[in-house]
């Protein structure tokens, strides 16, 4: 992903090789990352057991906060696209043991089409 991309907040597909290595460490024995989608900073990590939503905080970005969902545990989700005059898409995950949704924003040029997509295709399994 090209540096003016990631300004503009184009999710995109990263190097699983990459993402394995890095997030080793939140991995439970035999859990595999299957996707990952990079969003400026931030990464969403689809396992085969869980999504780990990855939020790098502050100017360095060494502060990091990580969210562990099992897919079990999402009751639903919405998305909301981004529109002439609200240039931002939002997806919100709603967590069976919280009455306040995780909230992601997304640029006007994310296809937040995808991104759902294959949240939908990890919960249904």
């Amino acid at each position: 992903m090209g540096f003016l991309e990631g300004l503009l907040g184009n999710a995109s597909q990263v190097n699983l090789a990459d993402v394995q290595k890095e997030f080793a460490a939140l991995l439970a024995p035999n859990e595999q990352i299957e996707r990952a989608y990079k969003l400026v900073r931030d990464l969403f990590i689809f396992t085969d057991k869980r999504l780990i939503l990855v939020d790098k905080q502050g100017i360095t970005g060494k502060k990091v906060e990580y969210h562990s969902i099992p897919y079990k545990s999402i009751s639903h989700y919405s998305i909301e696209t981004a529109g002439h005059f609200d240039m931002e898409a939002e997806l919100k995950i709603y967590i069976s043991s919280s009455t306040v949704p995780l909230q992601k924003t997304f640029n006007k040029n994310t296809n937040i089409y995808e991104v759902q997509s294959v949240l939908s295709h990890y919960i249904l399994k």
